[in-house]
C-alpha cells in the first residue's frame, strides 16, 4: 500500500464528487441561515423559548431582579433530555449554589469511610493507652515475659560472679602456694 493510504480507501464504496455549483449552493444556504439567526437574536424574542438574560447594570434594584431571573433560568438541555418529561420522584434536580449561599461554618457530614477511619484511630489510641498502663492481655504477657528474662539475667550474673570469685580464689590460692614453696 502506498504511503498515505491513498489506495484502498472508502471500503469499496464508489467515490462521490461534488460539483462546483453544489458547493456554491451549500455556502449560500449557510450564509442565509447565519443571517436569519442574527436577525432572531437582534429581534429579542428568541424562537428557542428560553428567557434571555438581561445585561448587567450598576443599579442595585435591577441586580436584585437579575437574581430572581437567575433562579427561574433553566440551562439548555443536552440531547433529548429537554424533549422528554421525566416523572421520577427520586431524581434530585441539580441546583447551582451561589458563593453567598454556601455555609462554611456548619459541620460537614462525614462519609462512611471517613467515620470508620476516625473510629479506627480512636480505638487504636485507646488500646495503646491501656497497653501502656498494662491492662491489656498482650501487655500482661509482655510484662510476664520480661520478668522471666530479668530473673534469668540475674541468675546468669550471679553465676558469673561466683565463677569469677572462684577463679580469683583459685588463682590467689595458687599464688600463696607458690610463695610458700619459694619461702621454704
Amino acid at each position: 500500500m502506498p504511503k498515505g493510504g491513498r489506495k484502498g480507501g472508502h471500503k469499496g464504496r464508489a467515490r462521490q464528487y461534488t460539483s462546483p455549483e453544489e458547493i456554491d449552493a451549500q455556502l449560500q444556504a449557510e450564509k442565509q441561515k447565519a443571517k436569519e439567526e442574527e436577525e432572531q437574536e437582534e429581534g429579542g424574542d428568541g424562537a428557542t423559548g428560553e428567557p434571555k438574560k438581561k445585561e448587567k447594570s450598576l443599579d442595585s434594584d435591577e441586580s436584585e431582579e437579575e437574581d430572581e431571573d437567575d433562579e427561574d433560568y433553566q440551562p439548555k438541555h443536552k440531547g433529548v433530555e429537554g424533549m422528554i418529561d421525566i416523572e421520577n420522584p427520586n431524581r434530585v434536580a441539580q441546583t447551582a449554589k451561589k458563593v453567598t449561599q454556601i455555609d462554611m461554618e456548619s459541620p460537614r457530614e462525614l462519609s462512611r469511610r471517613e467515620r470508620e477511619e476516625i473510629e479506627k484511630q480512636k480505638a487504636k489510641e485507646r488500646y495503646m493507652k491501656m497497653h501502656l498502663a498494662g491492662k491489656t492481655e498482650q501487655a500482661k504477657a509482655d510484662l510476664a515475659r520480661l520478668a522471666i528474662i530479668r530473673k534469668q539475667r540475674e541468675e546468669a550474673a550471679k553465676k558469673k560472679e561466683e565463677e569469677r570469685k572462684a577463679k580469683d580464689d583459685a588463682s590467689s590460692a595458687g599464688k600463696r602456694l607458690q610463695s610458700l614453696s619459694l619461702n621454704k
